[in-house]
């Protein structure tokens, strides 16, 4: 993809040339001579349609869980995390074994092994990824969703991004059915911590344990404070939040 140098910005469409800005600059790509109509009914284009509905379905698919966990997610997430998170959704379709071309779907995909390992590890900030701000060990009870933190020194071991004085520990534990949206979100209670050397253990209990006939997912999330005179304030309005997907079941 060709990048634009010049004292003008510019954007638009020029004859075959449409100039245009995306997030690392302004670009410039030919223009695509081929109607919409042609490329839905021409049997030349079929594979191409087949390609289509197959992204389309892992765009959807990425788009249900990003909804299923917006309170989760809201303040610790790139600007990216949409097109990311359809990547990998996409690897995820790729698993399905059984569907024909073009109907390769997340739903079959997430049954297997592979099509889960995909999603675990996966963190909704790419600025703060988990493994590297928490340096501490965890368990997860798969039945009930509970995370255990056993002595944590926070001043340890977190990356402690700069003026931040506190931070939250907080999980959740979902139930999400890709075939027909159905979610059930349970969520954690919340572990404040001063950012200091005492040992504190963590304890993060979801609610209840989700109904549905989906997939489980399991999410750790770490967010930083500064406190002003006794009141906590989101540091840089989540830049250092980190969100990841633990485990799928």
């Amino acid at each position: 993809m060709a990048k634009v140098k010049s004292l003008f910005n510019v954007e638009g469409t020029l004859g075959e040339v449409t100039f245009y800005k995306d997030q690392d600059g302004y670009k410039i790509r030919t223009k695509n001579s081929v109607s919409k109509e042609r490329i839905m009914s021409d049997p030349a284009y079929a594979r191409t349609r087949e390609n289509l509905s197959e992204f389309a379905n892992a765009a959807t698919s990425g788009k249900m869980l990003r909804r299923s966990i917006v309170s989760l997610m809201n303040d610790a997430k790139d600007n990216r995390v949409t097109s990311r998170l359809t990547q990998v959704m996409s690897k995820v379709k790729n698993e399905d074994l059984t569907s024909a071309r073009g109907q390769r779907n997340v739903a079959t995909g997430i049954l297997t092994a592979l099509g889960k390992g995909w999603l675990i590890g996966f963190n909704f900030n790419k600025r703060a990824i988990l493994d590297s701000v928490l340096q501490a060990s965890y368990t997860l009870n798969p039945a009930t969703g509970e995370v255990v933190i056993a002595d944590l020194i926070p001043i340890q071991q977190l990356e402690i991004p700069e003026g931040a004085t506190h931070v939250d520990f907080s999980s959740g534990f979902l139930n999400l059915d890709f075939d027909s949206g159905v979610k059930d979100l349970q969520l954690s209670n919340l572990v404040n911590l001063l950012i200091d050397a005492s040992v504190s253990p963590v304890t993060l209990t979801p609610l209840g344990v989700p109904t549905g006939s989906g997939q489980n997912f399991y999410f750790l999330k770490v967010a930083f404070y500064q406190e002003i005179n006794g009141v906590q304030y989101p540091l840089n309005n989540g830049a250092f939040n980190a969100l990841q997907i633990i485990d799928v079941v």
